[in-house]
């Protein structure tokens, strides 16, 4: 069964999301990022920039595109919809609503920031996933 878990009360959700996606990259971890075009878009511009010495491979998959045999090793896949989802070891979900086919990954994770608009989609969300018997791991970010 996927393993959910929330970070709550996360300043800025793409830095943080960066951040994660840098800690998970350097253990070796296949990560999966689903959500909204913008936030996508967003996401892609931050991870070139982010980190001045640093660089996270990743590729961003529009809808419409099939992605090059070379690119289907990338460590870190930008996605609007699961369907072109090229591994299922982690799930970032930077979208409002729980992501169609979340149940096939080992670990989804949801980033909530301290936005009242942010934290009740949340709470939406979590009343989804454990009203489905998911156990719901909680992480609160400090400062």
């Amino acid at each position: 069964m996927t393993r959910v878990s929330f970070h709550f009360n996360v300043p800025h959700r793409l830095g943080y999301a960066c951040r994660l996606l840098r800690k998970a990259t350097r253990q070796n971890a296949r990560v999966t990022i689903t959500g909204p075009a913008s936030a996508l878009a967003e996401l892609d511009r931050a991870l070139w920039t982010f980190e001045a010495t640093e660089f996270l491979p990743h590729v961003l998959v529009h809808s419409s595109d099939a992605l090059p045999e070379r690119q289907r090793g990338t460590p870190v896949c930008l996605v609007e919809s699961l369907a072109g989802a090229l591994h299922h070891d982690v799930l970032l979900n930077l979208g409002a609503e729980p992501p169609a086919g979340f149940e096939s990954f080992e670990r989804l994770v949801e980033i909530v920031s301290t936005d009242d608009g942010d934290r009740a989609a949340a709470r939406a969300r979590w009343k989804h996933y454990a009203s489905r018997g998911y156990q719901i791991e909680k992480h609160e970010v400090e400062g």
